[in-house]
């Protein structure tokens, strides 16, 4: 008996398949217990998640780096402007929580419990909450701080979604009936004063349009029905009119009090083209020769420019009254300085690039030394000249007739006004001359083209008897107030220094 017990003792003892009371706790014992408790206790994301973290397979930290992956300082950068210390823990608690097996057993009652615990503790359903998320507006770049990639902080509008693009009417605001208007291509028949009263010259007859209150008068009329009239020009004030007739005469007229003042004769042929400056008032006839005459004097004619040798078709004093540029059928354009005593009568420049009729001139308001010029039938080009250096800026090819030119400074833009074979205005950007619009209407060749005293509408006479008004250059409102309010206080302060 006792040696079948010693054997007994001996089997017992080298078995192994019988549990280890003592030994320490199994591995995947371990993991289990560990992912049972972070269950329990992961309603709130606090230091649950970090041990649920540490015993998960992914290293919480790299390896060789003691850096950490996310910066715990308070603020933002560009991209997520709004960081918090409570969002980088939710952040942390949702990653580790993907780590984690999901327990099938019970899981409705355990979700509701979590929900009632997550409301209470956080303000909200942890297991909708996003792991980052953009609050708030973007922050403001640092005072003084220069960022070389011109990243934007502004939240403003830009200016190109702001900027409202300018509408030009293809039809003209106001059509006037011209009867027995001339189709003559060298003629000057239409100007408009400082006071807003165009003057329209219909055979031998003058009309006035009050273009403010919309009255019409006749003015003066020819005595003889063989007489016509070749060209209007209005001073500076607006309350003279000069008159050029067929007959070789010049006629000032008193327009307010309707009178004829006196009539000034020099010229052996037709009067074609007039130009004021201040009291020398300019004139160019069919002989080609130009006369100055100042009206204050009986013996009014003072001087003579010879340069031309056809007829002067285009006359134009400069801004400032340094220069006179005058075109003519001779395809040249002269540019002759202002006449002082012990001067002759040179031109400053002369230009012989056209190949057509030179009736078109305009001289550039906001730049006294720039003279525009537009050819004929068989030139058709618009050149930009400098008249201080005598060189051509520029030239177009406007594939048609050119009979005349403006700048109109509201836009800086240059207009044309043009007969065969397109018969319209052409409104350009100045100086790149890229076209801006188009306006058709006329049906006959457009004669001449002349500017309103506030720069918004430009008149425009035509071979097919009408007058056509194109508001095309109105202002934008809120820039004419600020406009207004400037010239306002500047005119204060001039005040207050004299």
């Amino acid at each position: 008996m006792a040696q079948f017990g010693f054997e007994n003792d001996i089997h017992s003892i080298l078995k192994l398949d019988m549990p280890i009371t003592n030994a320490p706790m199994a591995r995947w014992q371990r993991k289990a217990s560990s992912s049972n408790t972070s269950a329990l206790n992961g309603l709130s994301p606090g230091k649950s998640a970090n041990v649920s973290l540490s015993s998960s397979k992914t290293p919480s930290k790299t390896p060789g780096k003691n850096k950490k992956q996310t910066p715990s300082k308070m603020g933002g950068d560009r991209f997520i402007p709004t960081r918090n210390s409570k969002q980088m823990d939710v952040a942390s608690f949702l990653l580790s929580k993907e780590n984690e097996p999901v327990d099938t057993n019970n899981t409705t009652g355990t979700s509701e419990s979590q929900k009632a615990w997550s409301m209470s503790l956080n303000g909200y359903n942890i297991e909708d909450a996003k792991i980052l998320h953009l609050g708030g507006k973007p922050l403001n770049a640092p005072e003084g701080y220069q960022n070389n990639l011109k990243v934007l902080y502004s939240q403003g509008a830009t200016p190109a979604s702001v900027k409202k693009t300018r509408y030009i009417s293809s039809t003209p605001d106001k059509i006037l009936d011209a009867p027995d208007l001339r189709n003559d291509f060298y003629l000057n028949l239409i100007d408009w004063s400082s006071r807003n009263v165009l003057a329209v010259a219909l055979h031998n007859s003058v009309y006035l349009l009050d273009a403010s209150q919309g009255d019409i008068t006749l003015l003066m009329k020819l005595e003889s029905e063989d007489i016509y009239i070749c060209s209007l020009s209005w001073t500076k004030e607006g309350t003279y009119l000069a008159i050029g007739t067929s007959d070789c005469k010049i006629q000032l007229w008193d327009v307010y009090n309707q009178k004829r003042l006196r009539s000034l004769v020099s010229h052996t042929s037709r009067v074609a083209s007039l130009s004021w400056n201040d009291h020398v008032l300019t004139s160019g006839s069919r002989s080609g020769h130009i006369h100055h005459h100042d009206v204050r004097v009986a013996d009014h004619h003072i001087f003579t420019l010879t340069g031309h040798s056809q007829e002067v078709c285009g006359l134009k004093w400069s801004p400032d009254g340094r220069y006179l540029a005058s075109g003519g059928n001779d395809n040249l354009v002269y540019v002759w300085p202002r006449m002082q005593e012990g001067t002759t009568s040179n031109s400053v420049q002369c230009w012989s690039d056209h190949q057509g009729a030179v009736k078109a001139l305009a001289w550039c308001p906001w730049q006294p030394n720039i003279l525009a010029s537009g050819g004929g039938t068989s030139d058709r080009h618009i050149r930009i000249w400098n008249v201080n250096s005598g060189s051509c800026i520029s030239s177009l090819d406007t594939q048609s007739q050119i009979s005349s030119l403006l700048f109109s400074p509201n836009y800086k833009e240059l207009v044309s006004a043009h007969g065969y074979a397109h018969n319209n205005v052409v409104i350009w950007k100045y100086p790149a001359l890229t076209r801006v619009a188009e306006l058709k209407g006329h049906e006959d060749r457009v004669l001449s083209l002349i500017l309103s005293p506030d720069c918004s509408t430009v008149a425009t006479v035509a071979g097919d008897e009408t007058i056509r008004m194109w508001k095309s250059f109105e202002v934008d409102p809120v820039k004419k107030a600020k406009e207004r309010l400037v010239k306002s206080t500047s005119s204060v302060i001039h005040q207050s220094i004299r």
